[in-house]
């Protein structure tokens, strides 16, 4: 069984992790808890692809008595099990107060599939234009017109004013 595990290789997958921290944490402490995940990362046959601070923002509801948090994005390459430590860690870390794992190999299969998909149907404004119809015979562009039946043309509304204004007679 154990020959079997070591056999087994184990799928690195693109993962990105954000997590939000207490808003009244010291820069360095934030600091240690990054650095302190990506040793976790690397121990564990991962990487680290970026680590991105995005400052402090507003919370949209409230989170463990906090309004706002300081967010950081980690992107790594690991496998399930390692993500799964790594979320330990940040659930059993005291500034943490919300994260959320999100796998983004699929997101990227996905996004490639709709990306093949509009590629091959035309856009409507890649065609181009249809030339301008040559004039034709003038009679028959000013025949066209009238010979609209007279019953198919529409008649003429009157309005209330102009009826009262026939009605009346002028006085002269």
């Amino acid at each position: 069984m154990l020959v079997r595990r070591e056999e087994k290789q184990m799928i690195q997958r693109f993962y990105e992790v954000m997590f939000i921290v207490r808003p009244d944490m010291a820069e360095q402490d934030l600091d240690k808890l990054i650095a302190g995940l990506d040793q976790t990362v690397t121990t564990g046959g991962g990487k680290v692809r970026s680590t991105e601070k995005l400052g402090r923002r507003k919370l949209a509801y409230m989170v463990r008595k906090f309004n706002d948090g300081n967010y950081v994005l980690l992107t790594v390459d690991a496998d399930g099990v390692l993500i799964a430590e790594l979320e330990r860690r940040l659930r059993v870390s005291e500034p943490v107060i919300k994260f959320i794992t999100v796998r983004m190999d699929e997101e990227e299969k996905r996004l490639a599939k709709v990306r093949a998909i509009r590629a091959t149907k035309k856009k409507l404004s890649a065609i181009p234009p249809a030339p301008p119809v040559a004039p034709a015979e003038s009679a028959e562009t000013v025949a066209a017109p009238a010979a609209i039946p007279a019953a198919a043309a529409p008649a003429p509304v009157a309005s209330a004013e102009t009826a009262t204004a026939v009605a009346t007679p002028a006085s002269a």
